[in-house]
């Protein structure tokens, strides 16, 4: 007797992905070079916040989408796929896009780090979608959102004047936009056997909890990465900490108080007590003093569970959405009210003898947020509809979230 789980990718996504992967070595061969002009000072400096940020794409958002009890495998081997996958073409594009470009892409290591930011794009976004596509649909995305996050970048900084860490740090409104327009796009209801697999369990629910904790301790790192100038650094790194320990503080006490009996919700842990590392991340170099991130943070925290007590039952059964991992409250949220609070604080510091130039840069910025909003649901409508194109042969609805669709058990019966 045959399985019941059929052949998911194997017609197409060997050939698909290995003719990608020839393509991109060609790429660097003709078009890339090593930088050999000097001797690099911060090489050491680097390489650790390298390191670091590296950790919280593979580790990190690779364990914390993994709560799924019949998903874990997928989970996080999907997401060291995306990621070398991304990184690669992230460098590509990074390179052509450059202004400074003059027929070949020269590869630092901060390149590469830059690249490897980008990429953590796709790893949110697909928080949104995880268990209702199948791996050569996430190629797709993978492609696209990269392509679109990096034209938005490029168009933030050419266009609007911001700066390489602002046009960074709105890659969560745009994951979280780009991931939940893409879940609308690719939206049908869940059949009974699949509601039951949109579940945790206590084993895949500790490591979610993994990942969260290592996103937790590194998320200073990312917030810091693209600031030249060592006392913004530094206010960086103080006020993501204290941001990160008010919101973990808030998201525990707040579902203890949500539920009737006082119990503690693991996935609110999950998501709500990174939250503050989210909101800070775009004012986290202006603020001057501790208090105002650990605003931050009680704020995000409060944000974040009240969407995954809310947005789930009240706001996206409404639109037809279904955002697997929370991504709506656990990203788009915060990052949206990371970057009003950026808005406000630069419109607080500048000087109020020049009130047209205050108006004019509280325009830019509005702008620029506006522009990272609208470009992640432009293209992720784009990427929803070729999503739902046959040639991809996507999951049939009755084999959502569940890693047998993909994984060989060899301890099951002949056959799966």
């Amino acid at each position: 007797m045959g399985s019941k789980y059929p052949q998911s990718v194997r017609g197409c996504l060997p050939l698909w992905t290995l003719a990608l992967e020839e393509a991109l070595i060609l790429i660097f061969f003709f078009f890339t070079s090593y930088d050999t002009s000097s001797k690099d000072p911060k090489f050491l400096g680097t390489y650790a916040v390298f390191q670091n940020i590296t950790v919280m794409a593979a580790l990190g958002l690779g364990f914390l989408t993994s709560s799924l009890r019949r998903f874990g495998w997928s989970s996080v081997a999907f997401n060291l796929f995306m990621l070398a996958l991304g990184v690669q073409w992230a460098v590509l594009l990074d390179g052509f896009l450059n202004q400074s470009f003059s027929g070949k892409v020269v590869i630092k290591l901060s390149s590469i780090q830059l690249a490897t930011m980008s990429a953590m794009s796709v790893l949110i976004s697909v928080g949104a979608v995880l268990g209702k596509v199948n791996l050569a649909q996430l190629v797709v995305m993978t492609l696209v959102e990269v392509t679109a996050f990096g034209t938005m970048r490029m168009v933030s900084k050419q266009v609007l004047d911001m700066n390489n860490h602002m046009s960074m740090m709105h890659i969560h409104v745009f994951a979280a936009y780009f991931g939940l327009t893409v879940a609308w796009c690719l939206s049908k209801p869940l059949s009974k056997e699949a509601e039951e697999k949109d579940q945790t369990a206590t084993n895949s629910s500790l490591f979610a909890m993994l990942g969260t904790l290592f996103l937790w301790m590194f998320w200073p790192s990312f917030n810091s990465a693209l600031l030249d100038i060592p006392k913004e650094r530094n206010n960086a790194v103080f006020n993501t900490h204290y941001a990160l320990a008010v919101s973990a503080v808030t998201a525990i006490s707040v579902s203890a108080l949500a539920h009737p009996r006082g119990k503690i919700n693991m996935v609110h842990i999950h998501n709500a007590v990174l939250a503050g590392g989210v909101a800070v991340g775009a004012p986290c170099h202006l603020i001057l003093s501790p208090w105002l991130a650990m605003m931050l943070g009680l704020l995000a925290g409060l944000i974040s569970i009240g969407g995954a007590k809310c947005l789930q039952v009240y706001f996206n059964p409404v639109l037809g959405i279904h955002d697997t991992c929370g991504v709506h409250y656990t990203f788009g949220l915060p990052g949206l009210l990371g970057g009003i609070t950026y808005n406000v604080l630069m419109m607080l510091q500048a000087s109020w003898t020049k009130i047209p130039m205050i108006i004019y840069q509280m325009l830019i910025n509005t702008g620029a947020l506006s522009w990272a909003v609208s470009m992640g649901v432009a293209s992720g409508l784009l990427t929803g509809f070729l999503l739902n194109l046959k040639i991809w042969k996507g999951p049939h609805v009755a084999k959502y979230f569940d890693d047998q669709a993909y994984w060989e058990f060899p301890h099951l019966a002949a056959g799966f």
